[in-house]
């Protein structure tokens, strides 16, 4: 999992699964997307307006709870 944050368009992306995917948009709302791809999996998640929609502001910390992380 990637996230990735563009302070200039104030966009927030997490993209679960990494590789070029060729994807369907399913919009959730005007801030936020779902990429679906292949066999209905969720590639990706964009946030419009990140630090209104996530954090009245600013961004919030981010927290990872029971996440078993990769080897490095």
């Amino acid at each position: 999992m990637k996230i990735s944050y563009d302070s200039e368009v104030d966009a927030l992306y997490i993209r679960l699964i990494e590789g070029e995917h060729e994807c369907r948009t399913v919009r959730l709302n005007e801030e936020i997307a779902l990429n679906i791809g292949p066999n209905e999996t969720l590639v990706g998640i964009e946030v419009l307006d990140a630090k209104q929609v996530l954090g009245r502001g600013n961004l919030p910390p981010l927290v990872l709870e029971n996440v078993p992380l990769a080897p490095v």
